[in-house]
């Protein structure tokens, strides 16, 4: 396994002259007709560039780079863009990725990736990926989530009419059966400083579960459909958002604590259809499902206060998953406005205070 540092270096350094495994910055800006405010495009229209899913780890901690998916070459690969030159290298080969799959690892060393419903790490570009796991039932679309404690990997299978959580150890030790849900479950999602991970169900339930195994526990969360979950930055509470369901209400964020039960009201949304959360936790990034007013938007949760950013305009406003970097001074997320999907920035440091990065492992 390469150190981290080495890593990093492969990860980020991208050859300026365009090749089979480089391309160059293609950024352009534009200023959004809603806003006036400046937002930069870094992928091309002509080929799809997916995001991972919201709780992947998307971001060196540092902010060096992201990771994405892109068919740029013709089948679905792994990439990565340096965050400060735009400029992308491709880390991946052989079989298309399953881009709802793709994640860094904990230690950022390697990365994770679904392929021909295998499961593969490959700890930098142009070296033979591992294969972890190549067990049947293999749920793609349902996420992978690394786990620091191990450190290990979860991922869901199918089992009946129901889930597992496989968990894999990245080093010494075997496979095994974390959890079995009588339902389908997605997006497994780590607790921070604490030994468990929560999942969302197809039907809009939550379930948490311990990392030593043991039966799952749905969460009491309100009724309705639950359209996207994460942990706050502390792992206390899980923050959600709600579809209540009922004509004439409109999302809701929303707050619940495993431990106690608690479960409060957050703030309501201008329809918001999937969110992401800042370092430490004090604003929000989302996507409004509006016809009407498709944006991008930012919620300061102290006074429950949003501000639009730009507009989306993306055909399915679940697909935007926008995030902020992890200084909190920019965010990214995804559109398929121009016909394919895209991956689109902006600078938000006037609007939001940078965050302390995390010291290198």
């Amino acid at each position: 396994m390469l150190a981290r540092r080495a890593f990093l270096a492969a990860m980020g350094s991208v050859a300026h002259a365009t090749g089979a495994h480089s391309a160059p910055s293609v950024r352009q800006r534009f200023l959004d007709s809603a806003t006036e405010f400046e937002f930069q495009r870094y992928t091309e229209p002509g080929y799809s560039c997916v995001l991972p899913r919201e709780n992947a780890i998307t971001f060196s901690r540092r902010g060096r780079f992201l990771v994405y998916t892109s068919d740029r070459g013709g089948a679905a690969h792994a990439w990565s863009m340096d965050l400060k030159t735009s400029e992308h290298r491709q880390l991946s080969e052989g079989a298309p990725v399953e881009a709802a799959s793709l994640t860094l690892t904990a230690d950022e060393r390697n990365l994770l990736y679904i392929a021909e419903g295998k499961l593969w790490m490959t700890p930098a570009p142009g070296l033979k990926p591992r294969l972890l796991w190549s067990g049947t039932g293999l749920r793609a679309g349902s996420g992978v989530a690394a786990i620091p404690d191990g450190p290990s990997v979860v991922v869901v299978e199918e089992s009946g009419t129901g889930s597992r959580l496989r968990r894999l150890p990245l080093g010494k030790g075997a496979p095994g059966v974390l959890a079995e849900f009588p339902v389908a479950v997605l997006d497994p999602m780590p607790r921070p400083r604490r030994a468990s991970l929560a999942v969302r169900d197809a039907g809009g339930g939550l379930w948490l579960v311990g990392l030593d195994g043991g039966k799952p526990r749905r969460l009491p969360a309100r009724a309705g459909l639950v359209l996207d979950a994460s942990w706050s930055p502390d792992g206390r509470t899980l923050i959600y958002l709600l579809d209540p369901q009922t004509a004439g209400m409109a999302n809701q964020l929303r707050e619940l604590n495993p431990d106690t039960g608690e479960e409060t009201l957050v703030a309501p949304t201008s329809q918001y259809a999937c969110f992401g959360m800042n370092a430490d936790g004090s604003v929000l990034v989302a996507a409004s499902r509006s016809k009407a007013q498709p944006y991008v938007l930012l919620m300061v949760r102290s006074v429950k206060r949003e501000l639009t950013l730009c507009e989306h305009r993306s055909r399915d406003a679940g697909d935007v998953k926008p995030r902020f970097t992890p200084d909190s001074q920019r965010i990214y997320f995804q559109s398929d406005r121009e016909g394919k999907p895209v991956i689109y920035g902006m600078a938000v440091d006037r609007l939001v205070e940078r965050t302390e990065e995390e010291s290198s492992l």
